[in-house]
This record gives C-alpha cells, sequence and structure tokens, in this order.
C-alpha cells in the first residue's frame, strides 16, 4: 500500500459486484468477488477493480479485498475492507442456503492496516 500511497481510512465509492452493477437488493454469496470503484482512491482511477473474499452471516456480510487491478495496470497486493456508512454491512438472509440480501449494491472501500 506505500507503493501506491494509500494510508490506512483512505476511502473510496465502489459496486460490490462488477457484474451486477446497481441491482438492488443485492444477494451476495460467499466466496470469491469482484468489485469496481466508482471513483479515485488516491493513484487507482475509477474503474478499478477491487479482488477479494465475501462472508456471510446471519445480519452481516463481511467483504475482504487481497488485490486491485486498475484498467490499464497490474493486480496489486491491496489490504482492504468494504463498509457502509464506516460500519457493518447489514443483511437479511437470502432465499438460497448461505446467501445475503444487502438493501444496496454499493459500498465504501477503505484500505486497512490489516484484518484483525
Amino acid at each position: 500500500m506505500r507503493a501506491l500511497h494509500l494510508r490506512p481510512g483512505d476511502a473510496a465509492h465502489a459496486e460490490i459486484d462488477a457484474n451486477q452493477l446497481e441491482r438492488e437488493p443485492l444477494t451476495v454469496y460467499p466466496g470469491p468477488v469482484e468489485s469496481m470503484l466508482m471513483e479515485s482512491l488516491g493513484p487507482l482511477p475509477g474503474a478499478t477493480r477491487f479482488y477479494g473474499r465475501i462472508w456471510t452471516g446471519k445480519r452481516t456480510v463481511v467483504i475482504r479485498y487481497y488485490y486491485a487491478q486498475a484498467p490499464d495496470g497490474e493486480k496489486v497486493p491491496i489490504c482492504a475492507v468494504a463498509r457502509k456508512s464506516g460500519g457493518q454491512l447489514v443483511a437479511k438472509p437470502g432465499q438460497f442456503p448461505g446467501s445475503a440480501e444487502l438493501e444496496f449494491s454499493s459500498v465504501a472501500i477503505f484500505i486497512v492496516e490489516d484484518f484483525l
């Protein structure tokens, strides 16, 4: 993250699922996720993809990101999480086993020091 001049707390607006833009409510499943920045984050322009993993719970969803890839760049390691208004992603149980339903399809991606 130092190479990108990003610090913990830096954030930008993003769509959770790059393949389901602005789909609300959004159903998510545990496993890999590809999110897309809707604005720049430091040197990373809008449309940068963030790759990570989703975990679903009874009332929350956790999304952690491990790599970012600008539209014209290589994948670079990153340490970031998805949050809504600085807090948890509150969810309802989805219709399918393991799925969760989020009211909105967008989040803020926050750079973090590490995953606790």
